[in-house]
């Protein structure tokens, strides 16, 4: 069972994780959702299309300019907030690694903090088991937040994901985190080059033999290009596909930007793996 916010999710439940950037610079919208309007409208769209999960960012994950706690912190909580306001139901996600973010967006309403840089700061964790949110524990190759990986290398790059991302999500629970609002994120891209994150999504199941919740943020990353040889928009198709694959191993949680397109892919998987139902049967019946 996974529990974020007011909702509960079975174990065979797929659920999306809507992207809302509140920057100027991220590396797909370019800023589509910096400022609040266009921001809102896109948790509106989002929600409708059956996104369960907004994930607000306020700082890119590239290198760029530099970005302090107390920016990140003006672009984050006030949105969050108004958010909570209008869409009380939603789990609200920030994506920061920093505890002082941390902890004024957990005043104001977050459900679950998305630490996408491996724990670079431990005292996120410890914000999380104060205020009683999830936290996604991810794996980034002990690389500094807003870097690129610089010919890393791995003897068994998912030796060392579940190494990470285990002792992450263990750590969380020892400091009051429940265990069943813990998830764990492999970390595509983070830390990693191509084949790693093509290896990492190859050998999910094992990540999902844990027994935590496994998230999985492919939407338009540089592996799907480099993949396929495509730029940044012409990786939907190569994301959707690593999106099926992930769903037949078994990841729950998905972190996109293109959220209908998502949930057809998923709803597909689920049905074929006998997890869920076609929502229409008629052929060869009448």
């Amino acid at each position: 069972m996974l529990r974020l916010g007011r909702r509960e999710f079975g174990a065979h439940e797929p659920v999306i994780m809507a992207i809302v950037n509140r920057t100027p610079d991220s590396f797909y919208d370019q800023g589509a959702t910096f400022r609040d309007e266009p921001a809102l409208a896109r948790v509106e769209q989002a929600v409708s299309e059956g996104a369960a999960i907004i994930d607000i960012g306020g700082v890119k994950a590239g290198p760029g300019e530099e970005v302090t706690a107390e920016e990140e912190a003006r672009r984050t909580v006030g949105f969050v907030a108004e958010v909570r306001r209008r869409f009380p139901d939603v789990i609200i996600s920030v994506d920061t690694w920093r505890h002082e973010v941390g902890e004024a967006v957990c005043d104001v309403g977050a459900d679950l903090l998305n630490d996408a840089w491996g724990g670079v700061d431990p005292q996120l964790a410890e914000v999380a088991g104060r205020y009683g949110v999830g936290l996604v524990c991810t794996h980034a190759g002990e690389t500094q937040p807003r870097t690129r990986p610089h010919r890393i290398a791995y003897d068994d790059v998912m030796a060392d994901i579940l190494r990470v991302t285990v002792g992450l999500a263990e750590r969380a629970v020892a400091v009051g985190v429940a265990r069943e609002s813990v998830l764990i994120d492999p970390g595509h891209d983070f830390g990693k080059n191509t084949r790693h994150s093509l290896e990492a999504t190859r050998r999910l199941g094992e990540m999902v033999d844990t027994g935590w919740p496994v998230l999985v943020s492919l939407s338009n990353k540089d592996f799907v290009g480099e993949t396929l040889d495509r730029p940044v928009k012409e990786r939907v198709v190569g994301t959707l596909a690593t999106t099926a694959v992930s769903a037949w191993l078994g990841a729950q949680v998905y972190r996109v930007h293109e959220v209908a397109e998502t949930r057809q892919v998923l709803d597909m998987v689920a049905s074929i793996a006998g997890h869920r139902p076609p929502a229409v049967a008629r052929r060869g019946l009448a």
